[in-house]
């Protein structure tokens, strides 16, 4: 579910479903308490993150045009919510992707094991 803005319970739904759910810039904003609460929740195996380019920049950059080198933030936001490193969030969405994304082409990580 792009750029996900709903409340635990349509996260839960949307996860029994098959869906995945992506987290944006909203997720850093002061005011997203309840949001932030759904990105703690979320399956890590059900997570993606994304910039929504060219809105929705994450804190420090909002109210700024958003890019996609921007989704770094987002993920720092999501790490620290769940606890967890940058990396386990990176390595998580960026498996996440492919898995979804088959036509985007195998995973480059596979070269490395």
């Amino acid at each position: 579910m792009h750029c996900f803005t709903e409340s635990q319970a349509v996260a839960d739904a949307a996860v029994a479903l098959g869906f995945h759910i992506s987290f944006s810039g909203i997720v850093t904003f002061k005011n997203a308490g309840a949001l932030k609460d759904v990105a703690r929740q979320v399956p890590l195996e059900r997570l993606l993150v994304e910039t929504d380019s060219p809105y929705l920049a994450p804190v420090p950059h909002r109210g700024k045009i958003n890019r996609p080198g921007l989704v770094r933030h987002v993920a720092e936001e999501v790490a620290r919510l769940r606890g967890i490193s940058l990396s386990e969030v990176a390595a998580a969405t960026t498996g996440n992707f492919f898995r979804l994304s088959k036509k985007a082409g195998a995973d480059p990580r596979s070269n490395f094991k």
